[in-house]
């Protein structure tokens, strides 16, 4: 079975020999392009602030390693590598990448769109505080067409041969205007160019340990695939998989797999089939053909969910398109 589609001119495949190469080391900002620098998040290994590009006379997003991980190698590497396959991926549901170099102590950083917004994270965690079954304006109508969004934007990454593997609600972002991203490309699986993404013992989370393994599990459990679990083979469908798990939890405002510690969630993400939707959150008004979309994507074994994202995305609009028909 073709998993990834063929490449061509017009979609080529991304490869490490493109994304993991040394930036040079003449590359050095001289501080006076980016200037006022405003912490606006802060996560387990980077930093991300706002800046004034000086040259283009614009507000810019900047996103650096932290201290303490700004001179490890291993990081250092995977950084590089989530800057250009999100420069790459160049998507209107992906953020543009602007610009890579080295501050002046040495340390990379990369500078992207700045975007405002929430994301579905925040979204799920407003609503399970209220009376309401999605806030105003996030009803179940422009949930699917944020998925169907976040669906085109993997679908094009795997026209590319790059996984995101790790979507989640807090990588989804919606901005004032309409606007639908992915965001965070620092867990994407991208082959040698002298390797077959679908041999049987190619595509691994761990076939690159000093990347992706480091002794345990890359990614958040609760919307991880059993395949990417059990480090074995992985491919779109893990992507699809995971965007199921987001569409769950989007429905019942539950995470699909729980568990009191993350030994319990994995174990059940890899043995215990979750309820249906409408079984998990009974008062909730869940669409019994948007449900059986769900449990395909998050079916056990691979071969029994849908075989590319771009044909949960087509179910996604068919589905969005029979609630938008007049009735009569």
């Amino acid at each position: 079975m073709q998993l990834f589609p063929e490449p061509d001119d017009e979609y080529p495949v991304i490869h490490l020999e493109d994304t993991d190469r040394d930036l040079p080391s003449h590359v050095i900002n001289s501080g006076l392009r980016y200037t006022r620098f405003k912490t606006i998040a802060t996560g387990g290994k980077c930093v991300i602030q706002s800046c004034h590009d000086y040259y283009l006379s614009r507000i810019v997003a900047s996103k650096t390693l932290r201290k303490e991980l700004a001179d490890d190698p291993v990081e250092q590497q995977r950084f590089l590598r989530e800057a250009r396959v999100s420069a790459m991926l160049q998507h209107p549901n992906t953020i543009p990448t602007y610009d890579l170099s080295r501050d002046s102590r040495g340390h990379y950083f990369f500078t992207m769109k700045l975007m405002h917004g929430s994301t579905l994270r925040e979204v799920i965690d407003r609503c399970q505080s209220s009376e309401f079954y999605f806030i105003e304006g996030y009803g179940v109508d422009r949930l699917v067409s944020i998925l169907i969004q976040i669906g085109n934007a993997l679908d094009y990454a795997h026209s590319h041969g790059v996984l995101h593997r790790d979507v989640k609600p807090a990588n989804i972002l919606m901005g004032p205007f309409g606007e639908v991203v992915l965001i965070d490309w620092g867990l994407a699986k991208v082959w040698n160019e002298d390797e077959d993404p679908e041999a049987p013992a190619r595509g691994s989370l761990f076939d690159d340990p000093s990347l992706t393994g480091r002794g345990s599990v890359e990614g958040t459990p609760f919307y991880m695939s059993p395949e990417q679990i059990e480090r074995s083979n992985v491919d779109p469908r893990s992507d699809v998989y995971s965007l199921g798990a987001v569409l769950y939890e989007s429905l019942t405002l539950e995470p699909m797999i729980q568990g009191d510690n993350a030994q319990e969630v994995l174990r059940r993400a890899r043995e215990e089939r979750p309820p249906p939707p409408s079984e998990r959150a009974p008062g909730r008004p869940i669409p019994p053909d948007l449900e059986a979309i769900c449990m395909r994507c998050v079916e056990k074994d691979p071969g029994e969910r849908y075989q590319a994202v771009g044909l949960l995305v087509a179910e996604l609009r068919a589905w969005r398109s029979r609630q938008l028909r007049p009735h009569r």
